[in-house]
């Protein structure tokens, strides 16, 4: 039977709570995050900088991604829920008003304040169309992909069209001790697609004009 997309992103709303209680209290300095950024900047800072694991791809753009997103996805990597060795260690070293603290500071890199928010996207091929469809995508990432309906949610419309696909599978991924992404929700979604059809559906979201971006660091420039 297939979920409701209204059940499946209450589902994921509920899943996108990692943290204690008194993790998801913390406020995260955007000053105190600036400094602690060291270990982010080498890779994050640097537009079109390419990871080699799992396979090579472009690290993600984080300036003006959700704060709560970057909030748990760094959680998620150091409980493990994330597999990613290297990530993994640099979560590992950071305490929770640290992340909280990077979290706010990569969330409002270079945002326009008086940007006017995307509007709906543009449609792509029909089989975007058919795959975005059946995944029920907007249900949970908005219309625009830039505004999703909870902030524990990433913006994906812009993304890197590699670094996409990479995520999409690691969703599919099981018994893996190297790779992977817990999440059930997303590993539901993701399960349903073959791997060309997450390359279609990368390369559609990668096409959209997105508020996520690449920030070069004033100490790399």
């Amino acid at each position: 039977m297939k979920t409701p997309a209204s059940l499946l992103c209450a589902l994921f709303i509920a899943a996108s709570t990692v943290f204690s209680a008194q993790a998801q209290a913390l406020k995260g300095d955007v000053q105190a995050g600036e400094r602690k950024n060291t270990m982010c900047m080498g890779c994050h800072g640097i537009i079109g900088y390419q990871a080699t694991f799992p396979e090579v791809h472009k690290v993600p753009k984080i300036a003006g991604q959700n704060e709560k997103y970057i909030l748990n996805a760094l959680a998620a990597y150091k409980s493990g829920e994330r597999k990613h060795a290297s990530m993994r260690g640099i979560a590992a070293s950071l305490s929770d008003q640290d992340m909280a603290d990077v979290a706010a500071y990569y969330a409002q890199l270079g945002v326009d304040p008086g940007a006017a928010p995307l509007g709906k996207a543009p449609a792509g091929s029909a089989k975007a169309a058919e795959l975005v469809a059946k995944g029920a995508c907007t249900s949970c990432h908005g219309e625009s992909f830039s505004q999703p309906v909870d902030p524990g949610f990433p913006k994906v419309a812009g993304q890197y069209r590699d670094y996409l696909f990479v995520a999409l599978k690691s969703y599919k991924a099981e018994g893996n001790p190297h790779v992977g992404r817990g999440n059930a929700v997303m590993g539901g979604v993701a399960k349903q697609f073959s791997h060309a059809e997450l390359k279609v559906l990368a390369e559609y979201l990668a096409s959209l004009p997105g508020e996520v971006k690449t920030v070069p660091e004033k100490r790399l420039r």
